[in-house]
């Protein structure tokens, strides 16, 4: 049911994209309604910068979307899930024991970016804590196969059993009381980026190990390939600490 699902999922997006082309002249949103926006409108008609309101930047909408460019790469990240996806079931065989993990990290970061364009699409309370969550799961489950692929915590012997029962035990309920938490305690941005960024930058530092391990065992340049994988991600996620205003977008509000 899972696999059907998201052999169907590139036309879902395809479709809610048409859909922003419909909803394009509805009506504003809430954010764009909140007199901190309407200031910001002010505050460029008098030639001032523009400012944050909430933590967040204000964004020209195009096609109904309120952030166009973050919704094309979240597309566009779906579609490279997807289509690795699909290489790896064409060039790994079934039997290969760790394919079931590989499959896995496919499903939860399609899972991830298909929340991500519908919340950039349109920013609501419901959208963002989607994206939000969806994004931990995300990342925790990095974090969870990476022993499976470092250590062979997933090999068949009794000792490594018990490990990779506890291993999930501890991480499903990382994440229940990371999902608790925010949703039961506070919704608290801050948290949630922190504990994001540990977990990545923990998983981050076990695979860089394990390819440089690699590389003085082997001596072959495609054992560097992880390590290089992940400054490139390291690199990337910087966008998303290192806060500025948009491009193209934040001269204007909407």
């Amino acid at each position: 049911m899972l696999v059907r699902f998201y052999a169907r999922t590139p036309r879902l997006i395809a479709a809610l994209l048409v859909l922003c082309l419909l909803l394009n002249t509805a009506q504003a949103s809430t954010g764009d309604q909140l007199p901190e926006f309407r200031e910001c409108v002010k505050r460029v008609a008098r030639g001032e910068t523009v400012t944050q309101f909430h933590g967040k930047w204000p964004f020209v909408r195009v096609l109904g979307m309120q952030e166009p460019f973050s919704v094309l790469f979240s597309v566009g990240n779906f579609l490279a899930h997807h289509n690795g996806l699909a290489k790896l079931r064409a060039e790994i065989p079934a039997s290969y024991h760790l394919r079931p993990y590989y499959e896995l990290f496919a499903y939860f970061g399609m899972t991830a970016w298909v929340f991500s364009t519908i919340f950039h699409i349109r920013d609501f309370a419901a959208t963002e804590q989607m994206d939000y969550l969806a994004a931990g799961a995300d990342v925790l489950y990095g974090m969870y196969y990476t022993p499976m692929l470092v250590f062979r915590v997933e090999r068949p012997t009794p000792r490594r059993r018990s490990l990779l029962r506890l291993w999930t035990i501890l991480c499903c309920s990382l994440y229940a009381c990371h999902v608790l938490y925010l949703k039961m305690w506070k919704w608290d941005y801050g948290y949630n980026m922190t504990a994001n960024v540990v977990v990545g930058l923990t998983q981050n530092t076990i695979l860089t190990y394990w390819s440089y391990r690699q590389y003085r065992e082997i001596r072959q340049l495609w054992t560097i390939l992880p390590g290089l994988s992940v400054a490139w991600l390291m690199m990337a996620m910087s966008l998303e600490l290192l806060d500025f205003p948009s491009v193209m977008g934040g001269d204007r509000c909407t």
